[in-house]
């Protein structure tokens, strides 16, 4: 199945000069859906993942349904203020500003091996802000999944060493 075709653009989202990726059309269609998924867990099988991590909100949507079919746990990373226990945080750039990530202090175990996965890799702000949470606790980022990159962007350079996959590119 080819899964551009049912990723949706849209012109001047969330401002002016930007072509959104929207993937709600995918995640609709439950062939596009499980082809992810499957293609996914099969990329990573063999790769010993303890606990998937995805931030919210498509990541949440990728990743729990990823952690299900590998049979893994779950981590959220949120925004600030949005989880009851005692947190850590990572910040990270914006193009005016900064923002930050959070995931409980107990939520990855040290040598933990963790796969962070998200709809789209852009600028690698947040999938940077993922990995650094996962070290700081003292797991191992095992991958970082991607179903779209933006590859004009850049985001893959300022993520360094890890292995990045990506399932779909646009350059």
């Amino acid at each position: 199945m080819d899964l551009r075709a049912t990723i949706r653009d849209v012109p001047d989202f969330p401002k002016p000069g930007i072509i959104y990726k929207d993937i709600t059309p995918l995640l609709c269609d439950k062939k596009a859906f499980s082809q992810v998924i499957d293609t996914l867990a099969n990329h990573y099988r063999d790769h010993e993942i303890d606990l998937i991590m995805g931030a919210e909100a498509r990541g949440f949507i990728l990743g729990g349904a990823l952690a299900f079919e590998m049979g893994c746990g779950f981590v959220p990373a949120r925004k600030p203020g949005k989880l009851p226990h005692k947190v850590t945080k990572a910040i990270y750039d914006l193009e005016y500003g900064t923002d930050s990530l959070e995931i409980h202090v107990d939520a990855i175990e040290p040598g933990a091996r963790v796969l962070i996965v998200d709809d789209v890799l852009a600028t690698g702000g947040t999938a940077a802000a993922k990995a650094e949470l996962v070290t700081k606790m003292k797991g191992e980022v095992a991958g970082i999944a991607f179903l779209i990159e933006l590859g004009f962007l850049g985001g893959r350079e300022k993520l360094g060493d890890y292995n990045i996959f990506s399932m779909i590119t646009y350059e």
